[in-house]
């Protein structure tokens, strides 16, 4: 039958007694599966993050001023990477920039969580909190 209509015989159960089979187009059936599945990846929400700058020696009101854009990036539900360029010797005041990272951790707990605690990269010291509706979403 399935040569008379020019179509395929696809086998859909082959346990079953008797097998169970289908008369299929199936190059249309995988070309549609894919659609479907090109489809759900695009619907599917994309994560962005967003990137906020310090020194070692960040200034009281340079924190504050960047620490309300973190709380405006949570919000909107993207996630903030934190890090601590250090130049020259200023290396030598690491310890520093981790304090500041995790203060900023602390400061923004009610908005995010910490999704990697501050690490060492080469010359920065990065960190990167995830917003807490995103967190509780999984």
């Amino acid at each position: 039958m399935a040569q008379d209509l020019e179509l395929d015989l696809v086998e859909i159960a082959p346990m079953a007694k008797p097998p169970v089979c289908k008369i299929m187009n199936y190059q249309k059936f995988l070309y549609q599966q894919k659609k479907k599945a090109k489809e759900i990846k695009a619907n599917s929400a994309k994560m962005i993050m967003k990137e906020i700058r310090f020194g070692p020696q960040t200034d009281e009101h340079d924190f504050q001023f960047k620490l309300n854009h973190a709380k405006k990036f949570l919000e909107e539900g993207s996630k903030v990477k934190a890090y601590v360029q250090f130049r020259g010797r200023s290396i030598m005041f690491s310890e520093q920039g981790e304090k500041l990272l995790l203060r900023f951790a602390v400061e923004l707990d009610e908005f995010g969580k910490a999704e990697q605690m501050p690490a060492l990269e080469g010359r920065r010291m990065i960190m990167v909190i995830a917003p807490l509706a995103k967190i509780k979403k999984k």
